[in-house]
């Protein structure tokens, strides 16, 4: 199934994040042009090459409020939606080139924590596109645009998408939980190995 890709500037990304301005992010650009760009899709949670850049300490008191935090990036290949992730927190997303991200919300997550990809919507964000994602914006690896690949910087509190040391499971949203702060519902047709199955419908193709 394909889906109609909305601008980023338009007010239906308004209850999924917001544009950031007013950072320099000239160094981060930068510096993602040595990051691997590899046909599959590879995400860093931290590198400490981004983090030693002067943007760490102006994201991590302006955007976090001087939470620790990692800076990393997800690169790659992809054209599919394959799964949804949320966290307790808010994303930062830099677009190091084009890319499109399908969104959905936490609020229509099923009962039963099942998720219709019918509520799906896409955006472009545009190179050099600061955004943030809120807590309850539920999201996935960039898509590319006309079929070339994406590099994307992602910003977190730190530790998040870390092995987790094994924990016993209380409630049902515990079986959603693949890594440290991060809730994943997986497409069947993605076959990721441990994650719950609940997106029903087609996977979105971009």
């Amino acid at each position: 199934m394909s889906i109609l890709v909305k601008n980023v500037t338009e007010d239906a990304f308004g209850k999924y994040g917001r544009i950031m301005s007013g950072y320099d992010i000239s160094q981060l650009l930068e510096k993602m042009e040595d990051t691997p760009f590899p046909e599959e899709v590879i995400y860093i949670p931290s590198d400490h090459l981004l983090e030693e850049l002067p943007i760490f300490k102006v994201i991590c008191e302006s955007i976090f409020g001087d939470m620790p935090i990692q800076i990393g990036y997800c690169n790659g290949h992809n054209q599919l939606l394959n799964g949804l992730e949320y966290h307790r927190s808010s994303e930062i997303n830099i677009a190091v080139t084009d890319m499109i991200l399908l969104l959905g919300s936490l609020q229509d997550i099923s009962k039963d924590f099942t998720y219709n990809t019918s509520h799906v919507e896409a955006f472009f964000i545009p190179q050099g596109v600061m955004i943030e994602c809120y807590a309850t914006t539920l999201h996935y690896a960039p898509c590319g645009t006309d079929g070339n690949g994406f590099k994307s910087v992602v910003v977190l509190p730190k530790g998040t998408n870390l092995e987790m040391n094994g924990f016993n499971k209380t409630v049902k949203e515990d079986e959603l939980l693949v890594a440290k702060n991060k809730w994943l519902i997986a497409h069947k047709d993605a076959n990721i190995e441990g994650a719950f199955v609940g997106l029903i419908g087609e996977n979105i193709l971009v």
